[in-house]
């Protein structure tokens, strides 16, 4: 098991096969491709290791694994871009360098001659081992894992493969050093007994702590003497990332090492001697003394090559009328008798009965969802906001009549009919943090089941009526938010926190998704690795049989026959109902079509300022003739052509529409978000992340003008590895599912598509490929290798990372020149949401915000209130400094010749809102007014595919614009002052749009 070995032998099979699959259809794709070096002299949170002879140093750059001489110079790369290694160790004979590799979808321990030969896997399954380090005796490896619930110190002897499990508390405890004569071990821990530096003693198995801190520690490295521990301790609150020393048994207090400024990375030193010391810091090696204030830097040049295949980007017809397929089905429901299905599409219910075509069962400007049945199959209850909330209403199948069933103060979301009809559970509050309640009709009461905030997935009942189900997020540890979702049983008149339900897990190294209980308790339905599976449940409703998979093809939202004995599931764009008995599947007829809305006739805006999007200045006193939905000419102003359809823009400003280049949306904020996202002049939403079928159908009833709202450019849910946090993420374990979902994409036709921070590298770069050949960009939060084999763009300056700390940005929000490279010289759409930090501090600085027309009028005071919350944690010098570096970094990526674009990361950040405060952080950054405004139009439009189209306000492009009052490129904040917006050639105006329709 331990022996050297190719390197592709301890890979999963069918990731092998992804990288083959990979090669053979890069073939077929355009011959020209974007090859070129990239030279790289500083490295954003990089570890260093040195070898025991004091000649040659390995540190971790961007995922690879560099050696060089100890003195600096050039390079030499010893692993390749696909493990995304980090953390290296030498053994002490100098043979071996330990590191932490993600190659296989999990972090394991990988080891590598020094020249990069002889790579070869130490761990495997479904954990995370993380942080290895020697033994001095080089027996054995002491490393961070989470095999045990939390992590916890544990060692392996790579020579047997024997592990041992060290350190058990039930907080974590990881980062673990050797001491140089073996006899103990120093390690973090957050335990309750005292966070900080702990001491292990091999002999006695005994734990004792070193240095107890609140602040957050990480990388004890012990000086050759054994006297000194280093660490680092860092807070981003506080805005300091530092080196401290402890003296190993004194009583004295750490001392700091680090100068004041100085940005510490969270890794181990490499000791020279007992006093002198390597540490990265600030982009670089540094090489220090205990005892001296004077540092110096190990140069080095790291040079990266890119092969980026150039792809046809698909071709969208903006201007046909031509009727088109609905996609967009979403939420079915079986009725008990399993002959019909009820469903969302463009914002209204249906009904579809075997044999026969969809019914349409409501059609207006509101919305219309999540259809569930009454038990005698004779009334649908729903929830929709025709209120201006989304209230829980009930319809008669028979008479058409409709009833107001619940009115909760908060959003109610997948509502559920109890099994006697008395009865309503649902979600209250937003999809991504709600609550579990339960609303008694009769009575009119609801009480809470769950009042935790949990991501609203599905909901079922037991048969008896006393308990509801429901999957719930598993973490597999608390020091890092991924886990599994698993389905919890909470009673209903449980306690509150769901401490007396239990969870059904049939595999609980997968999440289970629409896990739903069959209506005689006996059956669990769910979906694993993306198809329909079964597993029966006892009397008391625990687990009683091994799981058996019911189909070959995708499976989405399931709901139970009557009967308990079928299953109906959403596949693509079907709708299916499989007899568990005889495996017979049934299609329902969901044939519907939509047309696109598209204006007739000309309107002409005179402009007094007309900024295209292009130029550095305004064009003034034009007319900008708008026939249908294009431009149709923009000339000098005539009044002779102010007849019929005009709007007197004169003393105002006429610019490109905005867009929203990072949004999560849900059908359950109703109407209003179309509104919402138009009172903010943003006629175009790039949306990284949601239901597949949620965000198709808002494409396509935005299109129809089914409702108002911009254009919707979406992916589906987040592409994740096994582990997940989000609900609206896939959680991919197999090729088998991974290519079922590309196969969604195409179906659904996706606009682009994201990955997510734990799918592994050989399997994003398929992705890529898939995408390409659909003609769609890709996005995710990794920068490198996924630069290197042409991810088109990257989310976020810093965010969620599988590893614990960014590549992208350090703890204390600094960026460095290895990041600004990348992005500039690749020309990666960057889109950093910055708003998500700058937020309070803006608010903070400008509580005139808080009396924003749009914003007051679309959310209320309790929306003012809680942005009123966020705005007293902007007021510190700390906050204004981290706000300050952050947009640093992108202001330098955009001098380099990178493309920065504005999103937010919305409903995190207000809708609407958000963007147009996003602006204002580019322009405090650094950026040009002029510069600002084009990261939100033509960047974002070239970005996404459309920039033929749509992003500039030019003859025969969409006629997509907002006019405001003022001179945005003189104070970018005159962009929040919208009067009208265009959106496809039709006008809203501003009263119009925060005017709720009846």
């Amino acid at each position: 098991m331990m022996k050297n070995t190719p390197q592709t032998k301890f890979l999963r099979p069918s990731i092998i096969s992804a990288l083959f699959c990979f090669s053979a259809l890069a073939l077929g794709l355009a011959a020209a491709q974007s090859r070129q070096e990239i030279k790289l002299t500083q490295g954003t949170n990089i570890a260093v290791a040195l070898s025991p002879d004091g000649k040659t140093l390995v540190f971790d750059l961007q995922g690879t694994l560099w050696r060089m001489p100890a003195t600096g110079g050039k390079a030499t790369a010893i692993t390749d871009e696909f493990n995304d290694a980090r953390q290296p160790a030498w053994s002490p004979d100098g043979k071996r360098l330990a590191f932490q590799s993600y190659r296989d979808g999990n972090f394991h321990l990988w080891t590598v001659a020094p020249d990069g030969k002889q790579l070869t896997q130490l761990t495997s399954g479904t954990f995370d081992d993380r942080e290895p380090h020697w033994s001095p005796d080089g027996k054995r490896l002491a490393f961070a894992s989470d095999r045990g619930g939390n992590y916890d110190i544990w060692t392996l002897e790579p020579a047997s493969g024997k592990l041992e499990q060290l350190t058990r508390d039930t907080a974590n405890d990881y980062n673990p050093a050797w001491s140089p004569d073996g006899k103990q071990i120093a390690f973090v821990s957050e335990r309750n007994a005292g966070r900080g530096l702990w001491l292990w003693q091999v002999e006695n198995r005994q734990e004792s702590l070193l240095s107890k801190s609140n602040a957050t520690l990480a990388a004890p490295s012990w000086s050759a003497d054994g006297q000194q521990v280093l660490f680092q301790s860092g807070e981003r609150t506080s805005g300091k990332a530092e080196l401290w020393a402890k003296a190993v048994g004194s009583e004295e207090q750490p001392r700091v090492l680090s100068a004041a400024a100085e940005d510490v990375f969270p890794f181990r030193a490499a000791w020279l001697s007992a006093s002198e010391f390597l540490y990265t810091a600030d982009g670089q090696i540094k090489r220090a003394n205990l005892n001296s204030a004077q540092r110096t830097t190990q140069a080095f040049e790291a040079t990266v090559k890119l092969n980026r295949p150039a792809y046809a980007r698909k071709k969208r017809d903006f201007d046909s009328t031509a009727p088109r397929r609905v996609l967009g089905i979403y939420a079915p429901a079986v009725s008990p008798d399993g002959q019909r299905v009820a469903f969302t599409a463009l914002g209204d219910l249906w009904l579809a009965e075997m044999g026969k075509p969809p019914e349409r069962l409501t059609n207006d400007v509101f919305v219309q969802t999540h259809p569930r049945w009454s038990p005698d199959g004779t009334k649908l209850i729903y929830i929709a906001d025709n209120q201006g909330a989304m209230d829980v209403w009930q319809r008669d199948l028979k008479t058409g009549a409709e009833r107001l069933l619940a009115d909760p103060p908060l959003d109610a979301n997948l509502p559920v009919l109890s099994p006697d009809g008395k009865r309503i559970a649902f979600f209250a509050g937003l999809a991504l943090g709600a609550t579990l309640q339960v609303f008694d009709i009769e009575s009119g009461k609801t009480k809470a089941v769950l009042n935790r905030s949990i991501q609203a997935t599905t909901l079922s009942w037991t048969p008896d009526g006393k308990a509801l189900a429901v999957p719930i997020l598993h973490p597999h540890s608390t020091r890092y938010r991924e886990g599994f979702y698993q389905v919890d049983v909470i009673p209903v008149d449980g306690p509150v926190d769901g401490s007396a339900g239990y969870s059904l897990a049939p595999n609980p190294e997968r999440t289970l998704s629409y896990g739903t209980l069959a209506p005689d308790g006996r059956t669990l339905a769910y979906v694993e690795d993306g198809r329909l599976s079964v597993v029966a449940l006892n009397e008391q409703g625990r687990l009683a049989g091994m799981p058996r998979r019911v189909n070959a093809d995708l499976a989405d939202w399931l709901s139970w026959t009557g009967d308990s004995k079928s299953v109906v599931y959403q596949s693509l764009d079907r709708i299916k109902k499989v007899s568990l008995d005889t495996g017979r599947v049934e299609e329902f007829n969901t044939l519907i079509e939509w047309q696109p809305a598209q204006p007739t006739g000309t309107l002409v805006i005179h402009a007094g300022r007309m900024f295209d999007g292009k130029s550095s200045d305004y064009q003034r006193n034009v007319d900008v003739i708008i026939e249908g939905n294009r431009i149709k000419e923009i000339v000098a102003h005539n009044d002779a052509r102010h007849t019929g359809n005009v709007i007197d823009a004169s003393d105002k400003t006429v610019m490109p529409g905005l867009f929203e280049m990072h949004g999560h949306q849900s059908l359950t904020l109703g109407e209003k978000l179309g509104r919402t996202w138009l009172a903010f002049g943003i006629t175009s939403v790039r949306e990284p992340g949601t239901d597949p079928y949620d965000g198709a159908e808002r494409r396509e009833a935005w299109a129809a003008g089914q409702r108002p709202g911009p254009r919707n450019f979406f992916s589906g849910r987040l592409l994740d590895g096994n582990r997940v946090y989000y609900s609206i993420a896939e959680g991919v374990a197999t090729e088998a599912h991974l290519d079922l979902v590309l196969q969604r994409a195409r179906v659904l036709e996706y606009d682009l598509i994201k990955t997510y921070v734990r799918m592994p590298d050989l399997w994003q770069k398929k992705i890529a490929a898939t995408a390409h050949q659909m003609g769609v960009p890709t996005s995710s939060h990794e920068l490198w290798p996924a630069a290197s084999y042409g991810m088109d763009a990257v989310e976020h300056q810093s965010a969620t990372s599988r590893r614990g700390y960014s590549p992208k940005l350090s703890l204390i929000g600094r960026g460095y020149d290895d990041v600004v490279q990348i992005l500039a010289q690749t020309k990666m759409n960057y889109t950093p949401t910055l708003i998500l930090s700058g937020l309070s501090y803006q608010l903070a600085e400008q509580p005139e915000l808080l009396t924003n027309k749009q914003f007051v009028a679309l959310n209320g005071e309790a929306g003012v209130q809680a942005l009123q919350a966020r705005a007293a944690a902007g007021r510190s010098p700390v906050m204004h400094d981290l706000v300050a570096t952050q947009g640093q970094v992108s202001l330098a990526v955009l001098k380099a010749g990178g493309r920065v674009t504005a999103g937010t990361d919305s409903p995190i950040i207000p809708y609407g809102f958000s963007l147009q405060l996003e602006l204002q952080m580019f322009v405090r950054a650094g950026f040009t007014p002029a510069e600002a405004i084009r990261s939100a139009t033509l960047w974002s439009a070239e970005a996404v595919g459309v920039g033929n189209d749509l992003g500039s306000v030019e003859r025969g492009k969409l006629a997509d614009l907002v006019i405001v009052a003022g001179d945005p490129l003189k104070n970018i904040a005159d962009t929040l002052n919208v009067a009208v917006t265009i959106k496809n050639g039709r006008a809203y105006t501003l009263q119009a749009l925060l005017t709720q329709p009846r």
